[in-house]
């Protein structure tokens, strides 16, 4: 297929995206306040467009900058679909980030996020961000059963389904000599959506690409699979084995809110434990019968189907939304109601004490009095968090704002043991 990079000066009618780019210490997950971010064209790396500073949260400002138009990202189509850019962020004592291809799509928010290593002398590292699986070139996928016979082999499995706190990555096909890639279980999910739908898409149908990632993802997990075979990481970022992760690259903020409200789900068959192994493909340039296609998955949402809906549309109307009972890395499981003003007990004392160890590293948090009782002063100190971290600023502790609490107190509480 002959493709043309389309570039916003060739546009006619000029969209726009949005960017927000943040600072974080590779080491003890600490906001770094008046980094200097500087975005270039990627094809223009000379020529700067924005220079921003993060603030005291590690944070810019959001930056809309121009991007194909939104039509190109909703019909397969020979023209890019997002504009690249080149972001380089420099803090004094810190070694450089450059990001060579951050993805902006038209009319929503980008995530950039950079974790910077101290450094005592001038030293960088590059990102090259590969081009998204829709658009660019990557070998088909290797079918495989998408139930493994683990009890006539004996292989190693776990005995339940366990969200991961971590998933090591091997960028690359398994047997070859790539890099491995130490990530979070959301992070790992928000990177792989990214990089394999637009975020652009039916709300409905990115829901139903996520459950399927996420449920392919668990059933590596929960089998050992790469492990049962010598290897020493879960999942590889090669297509024709599992999915496309691209590290480094940026990822976008509906995609991540999805996530981050759907991350203990997989799919399931009847009187099968183990998550299935939901293959798919592009269902344009390849076609995968008894798999879900990305584009036809698209076509459904655009049609009103819900996620159950795709994903039966494909897979079965045997194919179940089940629940891992485990969530690993976290002091507590969600207690399976919100927390807002009035509320009390144990769950409410928890999150204060974990909300007061993040305000340690990022100031702007208020600290709280840990008393247990979930009044204005926890709620305005809960609005904050959500407003530093991409959710949405309610001030109430519902699912996702439990896990994303839990998940910066464990980032920032301990040094990273896997860096």
């Amino acid at each position: 297929m002959n493709k043309h990079l389309v570039y916003p000066a060739q546009v006619s009618t000029q969209s726009f995206g949005r960017l927000q780019v943040n600072a974080f210490t590779e080491v003890g997950f600490r906001p770094i306040p008046n980094a200097t971010v500087t975005i270039s064209y990627t094809n223009d790396p000379g020529t700067t467009i924005e220079e921003i500073t993060t603030n005291d949260v590690g944070q810019t400002e959001e930056v809309e900058l121009p991007a194909p138009p939104l039509d190109y990202s909703l019909e397969p189509n020979s023209d890019q679909p997002y504009s690249n850019y080149t972001v380089k962020v420099t803090a004094p004592e810190f070694e450089q980030i450059i990001v060579d291809g951050t993805e902006i799509l038209p009319d929503v928010l980008a995530i950039q996020n950079t974790n910077l290593r101290e450094a005592a002398e001038v030293a960088e590292h590059t990102f090259v961000v590969s081009p998204h699986t829709l658009y660019g070139d990557y070998p088909p996928k290797i079918a495989e059963d998408e139930i493994k016979d683990i009890e006539e082999t004996g292989e190693i499995v776990l005995s339940q389904v366990v969200v991961p706190e971590f998933v090591i990555v091997h960028d690359g096909p398994p047997a070859s000599p790539a890099e491995n890639y130490y990530v979070r279980f959301r992070d790992y999910i928000k990177n792989v959506a990214s990089s394999e739908i637009y975020a652009t898409w039916p709300t409905t149908t990115i829901q139903a690409n996520i459950f399927a990632i996420l449920s392919f993802t668990l059933n590596r997990v929960f089998t050992e699979w790469y492990r049962n075979q010598g290897y020493n990481f879960t999942i590889t970022s090669s297509t024709a084995y599992d999915h496309k992760f691209i590290p480094g690259r940026n990822y976008y903020r509906n995609i991540a809110l999805e996530v981050d409200a759907l991350f203990t789900n997989y799919l399931s068959r009847p009187n099968v434990i183990q998550p299935i192994l939901t293959q798919y493909c592009d269902g344009n340039r390849v076609q995968c019968p008894g798999w879900m296609t990305q584009w036809g998955s698209k076509y459904l949402g655009d049609q009103g189907y819900d996620p159950i809906g795709i994903l039966r549309y494909f897979y079965g109307e045997n194919m179940f939304i089940n629940t891992a009972p485990v969530v690993a890395g976290v002091p507590a499981s969600f207690p399976g109601y919100n927390l807002t003003i009035g509320s009390s007990g144990e769950p409410v004392r928890m999150i204060q004490n974990q909300i007061n160890v993040i305000s340690d590293s990022f100031p702007a948090i208020p600290k709280v009095v840990a008393d247990g009782n979930f009044g204005q002063q926890t709620a305005d100190a809960v609005s904050t968090f959500q407003s530093v971290f991409g959710l949405p600023a309610n001030g109430i502790v519902d699912f996702p704002t439990w896990y994303r609490i839990s998940e910066i107190y464990v980032a920032t509480s301990r040094i990273a043991e896997l860096v």
